[in-house]
């Protein structure tokens, strides 16, 4: 009975350790999280955070990681759910922003963030006790990265595949912290060789070589990767094979690739053999891939030439990591291998470092595009410099194009007037930039440097193929165009046409709606025709065709000095002509002082289904409009003539005369009735006209007896083909 009796004991006294482990870790969790963060929390959801923490706390092992990702975590913030991520690993290097990097680039932004470590004491199955944040690791005790996130609510799928990003993240922090001693060592292998060797390389470029690569080791530079590649063949045919030996940090794993088009991976290519075989000792360039460690910034990939004990080429060991903050910011002058391509320009432009134009350069040169700067070659760095340098006496829109050695982006730094440049350019520019070169737009970076020029740095990504080659020269006159303002097309096209001053004011005034559906050639004849209009003629039109509608579409402009024109006294006079009226919009443009002008611009179609002829501009729609807006003839079914005979207005008149006459003289049919007639039967409609002129016309006397004759019988055969008058 004594022993039944200690078990609920026992239990208890474990409930409450466990109690107090989960309290000490809330504490610790929240202890740095900013106030106003905590602040969209109740004390609940806290709680329930602190627990989910401990509980992932609870389970890490040595030497391995815990992520949890609870999709339904019960935990709410300003009342909303959200998913609670917890990964628990052995305290290490890049561990924090490799995770938030993982989660904020993939999953959402984060709503609380906090990131203790903590001193633990391990168990057999896990954390037996935390100690807390400020006690010192020894043989029994080991410090904890405990990174929590909480982000807004993930499906249970979101949360297995983030799962599983992070784990694959873990493992190539692990890999790069792990082998970071062993690829140090292998790069001052590759000093020494460099320096003891039999390298047929010349002797100046094998020293700064070896410069760079120690200031590489001196901290200026993070290590991720390292894997070995032997060289089996000749010159003209010869192969990159992977070696034996295992590759270190995250290039341990034989499925990260380095160098790859689309999914593909590049192991040897014209372009590679021939930096293989050429002078210099070693290439810089960017990765395929992005960093999953650190920064998510594409790696850094270092290319070393590797040869025999006799001299001969061996292959090539390849280095990805990321440069630290140094190499963006100390002095190009200080950056061995950077330098020596400085002083190479800076040599062959003849200036003199000291004078304007020497300082100028080497100006230019500090402010290159960094990562830029360790990938061009130093003939194509020269003629960019160069280009730059022309750009401070005469700004204007520059692209300066370098297609990578391997075909798998492309680089174009692209100057603009920096008053033209915005969000929208920029946009503009990169959609351009990536459909030229068939590619996508892998990233850019803007810069605003001293002058009138703002300056981005495109990197078109590309998956295959050779890149296509466009001609500079396009790709500026293309550029101009995208960051031309809507006012420097207007004065382009007002000295094109030698327009009047007062109408390049007028179309200055026209609202950005207007600005964005039309050009400024457009706009230019739009002023032409309010400047015609005022209080005394208070209306203009203008019927023409867009270049993407069909041949039974067309549009129309009407301008209305004062005030706009209601759609119910517009729509009833298009439609009797015969269109349908598709859609409008309106535009308002002047003020109370200069006197307002409405722009109405309709969409139509002929409601007869066929083509609309405007081979005379319009004049003939725009004759039966107005005829019926100054109330000179009626707005009835009898101006659909206008659309399906082509007659004018004074010619139909003639028609609706004859129609009233027969309604005078008794007849059943309405003048509806009669009017749809005519425009079903058009032919016939022209010929009743024709035959009244010839009867009543200025020659009726001397041709018309004929004439009348020989209409009445071609108006009569049409009729014998009518099935039925009455029928619609």
């Amino acid at each position: 009975m004594a022993s039944v009796k200690a078990k609920p004991k026992k239990k208890a006294a474990a409930t409450a350790k466990a109690a107090d482990k989960s309290g000490r870790l809330a504490d610790y969790l929240l202890a740095r999280a900013p106030a106003e963060d905590i602040a969209a929390y109740d004390a609940a959801a806290l709680e329930r955070a602190g627990e989910l923490a401990s509980r992932a706390v609870a389970a890490h092992k040595k030497g391995e990681s815990v992520v949890a990702v609870d999709a339904d975590s019960g935990v709410a913030c300003d009342g909303r759910p959200v998913t609670v991520i917890t990964v628990v690993n052995d305290n290490m290097p890049f561990l924090f922003d490799s995770i938030l990097g993982e989660i904020t680039e993939t999953s959402g932004e984060p709503t609380l963030v906090t990131h203790p470590i903590v001193t633990v004491r391990h168990g057999k199955t896990g954390v037996a006790e935390v100690l807390g944040d400020g006690a010192k690791e020894d043989d029994d005790h080991d410090r904890l990265s405990v990174v929590h996130v909480h982000i807004p609510r993930l499906t249970a799928e979101g949360a297995s595949a983030l799962t599983e990003r992070l784990r694959k993240m873990l493992s190539q922090v692990r890999a790069a912290v792990v082998d970071w001693k062993r690829m140090l060592a292998r790069l001052d292998q590759a000093i020494s060789e460099f320096r003891y060797s039999a390298v047929p390389l010349d002797k100046k470029s094998v020293a700064e070589a070896i410069a760079f690569l120690e200031w590489l080791r001196d901290d200026n530079f993070t290590f991720l990767g390292m894997r070995e590649f032997k060289y089996v063949g000749g010159e003209e045919s010869g192969t990159l094979e992977r070696a034996e030996k295992p590759g270190l940090g995250i290039l341990s794993d034989p499925d990260v690739l380095v160098l790859r088009r689309g999914t593909e991976a590049v192991t040897t290519t014209p372009e590679i053999r021939a930096f293989l075989h050429g002078p210099e000792p070693l290439i810089v360039t960017k990765a395929n891939a992005k960093s999953l460690v650190h920064r998510r910034i594409y790696l850094d990939y270092i290319g070393i030439k590797t040869y025999t004990s006799k001299g001969a080429l061996a292959g090539e060991l390849r280095i990805v990591g990321l440069f630290t903050s140094t190499a963006y910011t100390r002095s190009v002058m200080k950056i061995p291998y950077l330098r020596s391509k400085a002083e190479t320009v800076i040599s062959k432009s003849g200036f003199d470092p000291h004078d304007h134009s020497g300082k100028a350069l080497i100006n230019i040169l500090e402010s290159y595009p960094r990562d830029e700067l360790f990938q061009v070659p130093v003939p194509t760095l020269r003629k960019h410099a160069s280009a730059i340098l022309g750009l401070i006496e005469r700004p204007r829109v520059r692209a300066l194009v370098r297609v990578d050695q391997f075909d798998r982006f492309v680089s174009i730094i692209v100057f603009v007037p920096r008053d033209r440049y915005d969000s929208v350019v920029r946009e503009k520019i990169g959609a351009y930039l990536k459909t030229v070169f068939e590619g996508r737009l892998s990233a850019y970076y803007p810069a605003f440097p001293e002058g009138a020029l703002a300056r981005i740095h495109f990197i078109i990504g590309r998956s295959g193929g050779r890149t296509p080659k466009i001609e500079q020269s396009t790709i500026e006159a293309a550029i101009r165009d995208i960051v031309r303002t809507w006012e420097d097309a207007l004065s382009e096209a007002a000295e094109a046409a030698g327009s009047d001053p007062a109408l390049k004011g007028i179309a200055a005034r026209f609202p950005e709606s207007y600005r964005d559906s039309f050009s400024a050639a457009v706009a230019l004849a739009d002023a032409g025709r309010i400047a015609r209009i005022n209080a005394a003629n208070p209306i203009a039109i203008d019927y023409y065709r867009h270049a993407e509608q069909k041949s039974q579409q067309a549009a129309l402009k009407i301008y209305h000095f004062g005030s706009p024109v209601a759609l119910s006294r517009r729509v009833p006079v298009l439609e009797n002509i015969g269109f349908r009226v598709i859609s409008e919009r309106t535009f308002e443009i002047g003020d109370e002082g200069t006197g307002k002008v409405f722009i109405h611009d309709m969409e139509l179609e002929n409601s007869y289904g066929k083509p609309i002829d405007l081979t005379d501009g319009g004049g003939l729609f725009e004759d039966a409009f107005l005829s019926v807006w100054r109330g000179d003839v009626d707005n009835d079914g009898y101006n659909g003539l206008a659309q399906t005979a082509g007659l004018w207005s004074g010619e139909i008149t003639i028609l609706r005369a004859y129609g009233r006459y027969l309604q005078q003289a008794g007849i059943p049919q309405s003048q509806d009735f009669i009017a749809a007639a005519l425009n079903r039967y058009p032919e016939i409609a022209r010929g009743l006209h024709a035959l009244f002129v010839a009867r009543l016309g200025p020659t009726a006397e001397a041709e018309g007896v004929v004439a009348a004759k020989h209409l009445k019988a071609k108006i009569k055969d049409a009729l014998e083909e009518v099935p039925n008058i009455d029928d619609d």
